[in-house]
């Protein structure tokens, strides 16, 4: 006797933002700034759009399969494209703004994008600057008509208007045929190729299937695997992070198509600070250096404040030091005392601070894509932000562990998600999955992909974690970052450089050391915060080389080198440090478009650094 097997059910994010274009129309989703005024887009107009973006993407000749990049900043547009590319079963593929040229042809080539939709003239003008190196790209849409329209005379340009305008034809000639397209999905449709950061070698388009993503919006959004309760239309977010990153995918794309929270988008990276202000979101996620950047904006605030505002500032910082410390011995909960002392800071401190700051209604804080040191997690915690480290990659849809409010433990990445499957490998260390997230491989990489998931379905992730209690993961490195040193002792250089970040003084920290008879550091200061620090001295510095070329400075980070080592055994303290005369740059390939360091590109760039370190020289 035979039988059938029913069909896999499953939504992709084009019919979650379709069904809420029907239940809740008017109810807003998006809002972006548009010459200095919030514009609202509701559920209706949202996916009215995303399916002309389908239309179009017919009427060009898309099928299912194909490649669709996106190369421009957070904004409305992208999500449009993203929930279109979807709806017609063709391919994400999302790049960074600050790609270079190099990496631009890299990316369309190795992932034969057809289409690419490109932000302004600069974007352009990239992918204009390859020529034929790219055979695939049949079509540039772009989005800021300035300085391109009336003066470039590629065949393949299109004005974004003019897409939407070749959708609205589509549509009326063939109204079904987008829905044609969502009724034919297959669980196993790649919906999204994501390229990793590159720190040890060219990118991996990492392949997102239907099957993963509606996974990852079940565990983490639906089930409510960060939040508690659940996010809803009653929250918000601050969409800044690239979102061609899987974490800003999460809370931007998949927090709004599963749960109907609304997303701002931030006018830019550097406008972060005063749209947060302007948002007041109730969920925040920040990678390590959006966090330091805060906590240092903060401790700036409150040293340019007027004396009488800076003495009532600093005493009740000092107080949310203790707050942190007791929530973090905690797991996050409040003692009767450190309830009572922070009611009242609350009331003459915390809240206009916190207000100042964008966070006073933030109901969850999460930090995640790389560790955090624990002092700058205490520190927010301590002001009264419900602040918790979570885990997950790229590969494995983001969905691996997190700190669950009640149950925080600081200095690890919390607990596995219900129905995640987590070990550690007893020879090596090294953390495994295995989930349904599991991606679908590497696009053109089969190799690559074999070596990353075991033939049992377990997930290689190449992190190094151990254990705390038996129930929360505390992660010891990447497993191709461990130093040996010459007397073969293994050191994880990421523990020592976040305590060195932890300081708002410094913003980079690369740890030295493989094959060497002890560590040294190349350090990057906070130009900001080092800059306030030197102006409160009547210390005249005129470019950021200067500044970090100043016995002064110089004698600051010493301070701070030598009151982190206190905390380590003498085989893992830094003997001996060089101050970086310039900040890292990702153009210069000293960072990945994440802002994650290269360490063999910074050791390579600044070699005489290294060497004077090891062989003599001064600082």
């Amino acid at each position: 006797m035979s039988t059938v097997t029913a069909p896999v059910q499953v939504m992709t994010i084009a019919a979650r933002v379709r069904d809420r274009a029907t239940t809740m129309g008017d109810v807003i989703a998006l809002r972006e700034k548009d010459l200095g005024l919030w514009q609202e887009v509701g559920w209706a107009e949202y996916w009215h759009t995303a399916e002309l973006v389908g239309h179009a993407l017919l009427a060009l000749g898309i099928e299912p399969g194909d490649r669709v990049a996106i190369h421009s900043e957070n904004r409305r547009e992208w999500l449009y494209t993203d929930v279109g590319t979807v709806a017609v079963r063709a391919v994400t593929v999302g790049l960074y703004p600050t790609n270079p040229v190099a990496e631009v042809g890299y990316l369309l080539r190795h992932s034969g994008t057809r289409v690419l939709i490109a932000e302004d003239q600069e974007q352009v003008d990239k992918a204009l600057a390859l020529g034929d190196s790219v055979p695939d790209l049949e079509h540039i849409v772009y989005l800021e008509p300035r300085g391109i329209r009336y003066r470039y005379d590629d065949p393949r340009l299109l004005a974004w208007s003019d897409f939407l305008a070749l959708g609205d034809e589509h549509r009326t000639n063939n109204p079904g045929a987008v829905e044609e397209r969502m009724a034919e999905v297959r669980p196993e449709d790649v919906v999204s190729l994501i390229y990793t950061s590159g720190t040890t070698g060219p990118p991996k388009g990492v392949m997102l299937s239907v099957a993963n993503v509606d996974y990852a919006i079940d565990e983490l959004v639906l089930r409510g695997g960060f939040t508690s309760p659940p996010p809803s239309t009653k929250d918000s977010v601050l969409s800044y992070l690239p979102l061609c990153h899987v974490a800003e995918r999460v809370f931007s794309c998949w927090f709004g198509a599963g749960a109907g929270v609304c997303v701002h988008f931030a006018e830019s990276i550097e406008t972060v600070a005063a749209n947060l202000h302007e948002v007041q979101p109730t969920i925040l996620f920040g990678v390590p250096r959006i966090w330091e950047k805060i906590a240092a904006g903060v401790q700036i605030r409150v040293e340019s404040a007027d004396p009488v505002k800076r003495f009532v500032g600093g005493f009740w910082l000092r107080r949310a030091d203790a707050i942190g410390n007791i929530l973090a011995a905690n797991g996050g909960r409040h003692t009767p005392r450190s309830r009572l002392i922070y009611g009242l800071g609350y009331v003459f401190c915390y809240r206009a601070l916190l207000d100042r700051v964008g966070l006073r209604k933030v109901r969850y804080a999460a930090s995640g894509a790389a560790p955090i040191a624990p002092e700058v997690l205490r520190f927010f915690m301590g002001l009264g932000l419900p602040m918790h480290e979570v885990y997950g990659m790229t590969e494995n849809s983001a969905v691996a562990t997190a700190n669950r409010p009640g149950r925080v433990k600081v200095g690890t990445v919390g607990e596995a998600h219900e129905g995640v499957e987590l070990r550690i490998d007893e020879t090596s260390g090294e953390i495994l999955t295995r989930h349904p997230g599991t991606f679908a491989g590497y696009w053109r990489d089969p190799e690559a992909t074999a070596r990353m998931i075991e033939p049992d379905g377990w997930l290689r992730t190449g992190d190094v974690g151990e254990w705390v209690d038996g129930t929360h993961l505390r992660i010891t490195d990447r497993m191709k970052d461990i130093i040996i040193t010459a007397g073969g002792k293994n050191i994880a250089p990421s523990e020592l450089e976040n305590a060195l970040k932890a300081s708002p003084y410094i913003k980079e920290a690369v740890v030295i050391g493989d094959r060497r008879k002890f560590l040294g550091a190349l350090i990057g200061i906070e130009p900001d915060t080092v800059g306030h620090w030197a102006q409160l001295r009547r210390l005249p510095y005129s470019t950021y080389r200067d500044l970090s070329s100043k016995p002064e400075v110089l004698a600051l980070v010493q301070g701070i080198v030598d009151e982190v080592n206190e905390r380590f055994a003498s085989v893992g303290q830094v003997r001996s440090f060089r101050l970086l005369p310039k900040l890292l740059e990702h153009e210069d390939g000293e960072l990945t478009a994440t802002q994650k360091v290269k360490r063999s590109a910074v050791a390579d760039a600044f070699a005489e650094l290294v060497e004077s370190m090891y062989g003599g020289g001064a600082r």
